[in-house]
């Protein structure tokens, strides 16, 4: 059997959604766009052939994603400038240029999870690394056998929402002081040992929390995030778009609440009750509620199955 090409492996979520809520601002002269996790270019490539005069700023924090980004896109990659950075430098990589579209799909990509040799899966056995980037210093394998039960605890029950994280947390540092954490099988396997039987029986593997718990910790996801939605929304020119893809309830939290703060009307002065004036916000939510993909493409595209998308747009503000 021939292998897939790098289009058949990696669909990008809600390819034809993106589209369509990027044109109002990509449909100028010489638009510029950010993808700040530019993954396999699954989107970037979409867009590039969408909007054929438009440019975009390809940032991802993995060397191997961006090399394997410019095979994808072939003569497409002219009009690319690639970025080996966390997205969360939007900033710096800008130097004060203004931008007309920003992207961000969060989580782990495509090449991360199919490259079963790096630990992001539960579903093969490999050494318990899941580094986005491979240059950076921390392990799952550092965090599971070195940090004490207080620690995990909080990993587990804050980025993965697992009911049972003080309970793992104690066996995790248990079994440690016999032998080394140092596989993705290890974990499984002592999970399935932990979790009663009745909840194993739901929700779908019983690892993938303290898998995703795990991975954010690493990689420092979300206070990332934290910092590049701000960075990446005053980097919009007026008319431009923010799209964010997440998928976890984590994820979006901070996208929902970064958007509704800056795009909310101030009807008055703080701490004073008389309406004085009414100062437009900076921004304007183009859907008000998170959009999730359809039925037809969850079944095509399973990595599609917990996304929300939400877009804001930056609005011409009186002085």
């Amino acid at each position: 059997m021939a292998e897939k090409s790098l289009q058949e492996q990696h669909i990008p979520v809600m390819r034809d959604r993106v589209i369509e809520m990027f044109a109002p601002a990509l449909n100028v002269a010489n638009p510029l766009l950010i993808d700040g996790t530019l993954g396999l270019a699954g989107h970037t490539e979409s867009l590039l052939k969408e909007f054929p005069s438009l440019k975009i700023i390809g940032i991802d924090r993995d060397p191997i994603a961006i090399e394997r980004a410019k095979q994808r896109l072939g003569e497409l990659a002219s009009r690319v400038e690639f970025v080996n950075e966390t997205y969360d430098q939007i900033e710096k990589v800008l130097a004060g240029r203004k931008v007309n579209a920003v992207l961000l799909d969060l989580g782990v990509s495509s090449i991360q999870l199919d490259e079963t040799n790096r630990g992001f899966s539960y579903s093969h056995d490999a050494p318990l690394d899941m580094r986005m980037n491979a240059n950076d210093s921390l392990t799952a394998a550092d965090i599971l056998n070195s940090y004490d039960v207080k620690d995990l605890t909080y990993i587990l029950g804050t980025y993965g929402e697992e009911k049972f994280a003080k309970r793992i947390a104690q066996e995790l540092v248990k079994r440690r002081s016999n032998k080394a954490w140092t596989t993705t099988f290890e974990l499984v396997e002592l999970i399935k040992d932990v979790i009663p039987a009745p909840a194993r029986r739901t929700g779908g593997n019983p690892a993938k929390r303290t898998f995703q718990a795990l991975r954010i910790a690493v990689n420092n996801e979300l206070q990332i995030l934290e910092k590049a939605i701000p960075q990446a929304m005053a980097a919009l020119m007026v008319g431009g778009r923010i799209l964010v893809l997440s998928y976890h309830s984590l994820e979006d939290r901070i996208v929902k609440n970064a958007f509704k703060e800056q795009s909310s009307v101030i009807d008055a002065l703080p701490g004073l009750p008389i309406l004085l004036s009414k100062k437009k916000a900076p921004f304007e939510l183009v859907n008000r509620k998170a959009e999730q993909a359809c039925d037809a493409e969850i079944v095509s595209n399973p990595r599609s199955t917990s996304v929300r998308l939400r877009v804001a747009q930056r609005v011409e503000v009186a002085a």
